[in-house]
């Protein structure tokens, strides 16, 4: 039997489902991989496992990592691009999440449904971050002021910060190309 289009269309090159196993904050599988463009376009669906209600409700707003990288030829706590997000108020809220030269900074991007493929991208644009969430919505970040020349590995999929994931969590992510 001959089987016809079974490799991956070239703009699917990466698809991958992580999970965040219950108690761990790191995602499975663990990648190491670098981008080469300034620029990182994905897509990703969250399920139902995207939920979780801490019994310390001032640890509700932790932000949970989606994907991103990091920049400038140093460690992603110096500089880096991601996104984020958390589960709060019964909605999955999505935010820009960048250290520069070594200072955290947030912003609210906005919201997605859990079933819902969201497309995300990540621009370098000099002392900029553009992230964009859809086709509609895009938020401007300051990149660090040491960067000449930049040398992006990838960040993947982590909870927390403070506390690991109470449960299982699903994520799919496409990375196009």
């Amino acid at each position: 039997m001959i089987l016809l289009g079974c490799e991956p269309a070239p703009e699917d090159l990466l698809v991958n489902h992580f999970v965040i196993e219950e108690g761990e904050h790191y995602a499975s599988p663990r990648l190491a991989e670098t981008l080469q463009s300034s620029r990182l376009v994905f897509e990703a669906t969250f399920d139902a496992t995207s939920w979780y209600v801490f019994e310390d409700r001032g640890l509700q707003d932790s932000k949970n990592k989606l994907l991103g990288f990091s920049d400038c030829n140093s460690a992603h706590h110096e500089n880096s691009a991601r996104f984020a997000w958390q589960w709060y108020d019964n909605r999955l809220e999505i935010y820009a999440y960048c250290y520069v030269n070594g200072e955290r900074l947030e912003k609210f991007v906005g919201t997605v449904e859990q079933y819902e493929t969201n497309r995300y991208e990540i621009e370098v644009r000099g002392d900029q971050y553009v992230f964009r969430l859809g086709k509609e919505t895009q938020v401007v970040m300051p990149r660090g002021n040491t960067c000449d020349k930049g040398l992006y590995y990838m960040l993947w999929p982590y909870f927390g910060g403070t506390l690991p994931a109470p449960h299982d969590v699903h994520i799919a992510i496409s990375i196009k190309r």
